[in-house]
């Protein structure tokens, strides 16, 4: 009996392990030869990409539209905030830790190639941009998620603020949430193929990159991901819920994990989280409205990269990366650059070029940490994504209490 509720319970997560596995050895046994999967791996993720807009802005619009007492949405975002400030401290001062006893660049060995004049940026520009559009059908593409988020949000607010005791769009929008939620689970049968053709692809094309002269730097992030995900993360979930919420959330978060890794995307990875926060037992309106907003703000993995490429580059060009105002302003670009970026891969260039910018770095800076920024996406955006979900059950425990992960989760986490 304890054999079949294991298989029924970790079924799922067990043939994406396998069906990722399979694809990593078909990577490596065809090499570049197996990029002919990544049509089926490309179908997977264009999938989800299509259904993650509207997905974004019914589930916070419901969950904002039906809650009747406005303080218990400040809460939310306040503590979201707060949280989702404190964890990216925490794993700044963690990397800057780590790159000063092991700096990324020593004895790297990089030719730097000459590149044309990056663009100027405006700090203040960059802000508006990440939080606004000007015109309504951009709000339809999932790379302006921010100011989609931002749109719900006000949406939703509307919809509560005049829906009355009989507030029929709100009772629609929850039937458009649950409708949006199976949608989603009939994307994910197809998973196990996409996701073992996707990583088929990247493990035959990329792989031997890992191997060139970004080695060491690789070697010292993807063991501190390892690290933050076991220990930061079950230091975080203990706070929220104790042993039971360390146990709860390693036992559901296997699902998004993978799909983040194999997608390089946290908005991607977004209808995946809202199951699995459900299965946690993270009420709706913190899971609805935490991890949308999450998927784009809430970047730890970002975090750890980016004072990587930062230390990276002051090695590289020969200056010692030392003193306060560095680390002052390393801190505040990685966290800045964790707002602006949008949940698509690629979407990290604009960080990018904001730390070549602030920091006074020659145009040639751009690709070589261009380059690091695609190498150490996989475990960054898997950080990302999986944290979003600590940040959901840290939310809960300041606002439901320590007995929260006691009550009964809703029907979403069957959908």
């Amino acid at each position: 009996m304890g054999t079949k509720t294991f298989w029924k319970n970790y079924r799922f997560s067990i043939t994406l392990i396998i069906s990722i596995a399979v694809g990593s050895f078909i990577g490596i046994i065809f090499g570049e030869k197996a990029a002919v999967l990544k049509p089926f791996g490309d179908i997977f993720l264009n999938l989800m990409f299509t259904a993650v807009t509207p997905l974004v802005f019914i589930t916070i619009s419901s969950a904002v539209g039906s809650m009747v007492n406005m303080k218990r949405l400040g809460k939310i975002l306040g503590n979201m905030f707060l949280i989702f400030v404190i964890t990216g401290l925490i794993a700044a001062v963690l990397i800057l830790i780590v790159v000063k006893v092991f700096p990324p660049a020593a004895e790297a060995n990089i030719v730097i190639g000459a590149t044309g004049e990056l663009e100027e940026l405006s700090l203040a520009d960059q802000i508006v941009q990440a939080l606004t559009v000007n015109d309504f059908n951009k709000l339809l593409s999932n790379s302006n998620m921010m100011p989609l988020i931002v749109f719900s949000i006000i949406f939703g607010y509307c919809v509560s603020a005049v829906g009355g005791d009989n507030n029929i769009v709100a009772r629609a929008l929850e039937a458009l949430s649950n409708i949006m939620m199976k949608f989603i689970s009939v994307i994910m049968l197809y998973a196990p193929i996409g996701l073992g053709a996707y990583f088929a692809s990247l493990i035959g094309e990329f792989g031997p990159q890992l191997l060139g002269a970004y080695g060491r730097a690789m070697i010292i992030y993807y063991p501190l991901c390892i690290f933050y995900f076991f220990f930061a993360f079950a230091a975080y979930t203990y706070f929220a819920g104790g042993s039971l919420g360390v146990k709860t959330f390693f036992q559901n978060i296997i699902e998004p994990a993978i799909t983040s890794i194999a997608t390089q995307s946290s908005i991607a990875t977004l209808p995946v989280n809202l199951k699995a926060a459900g299965r946690i037992g993270v009420p709706k309106d913190v899971r609805e409205i935490v991890l949308p907003i999450g998927a784009t703000m809430h970047m730890d993995g970002t975090v750890l990269s980016s004072i990587l490429k930062i230390s990276f580059l002051f090695g590289i060009f020969g200056k010692e990366f030392s003193g306060i105002g560095t680390y002052v302003m390393a801190i505040s670009l990685s966290i800045l650059g964790g707002v602006v970026m949008s949940g698509v891969p690629g979407g990290g260039l604009i960080g990018e070029m904001l730390i070549v910018n602030m920091y006074g770095f020659p145009p040639e800076a751009f690709p070589i940490i261009a380059t690091i920024g695609f190498l150490v996406d996989p475990p960054a955006t898997c950080l990302n994504s999986t944290g979003d979900t600590v940040a959901a059950m840290m939310v809960t425990r300041i606002i439901e209490g320590k007995g929260w992960m006691g009550k009964k989760p809703d029907s979403h986490e069957n959908l």
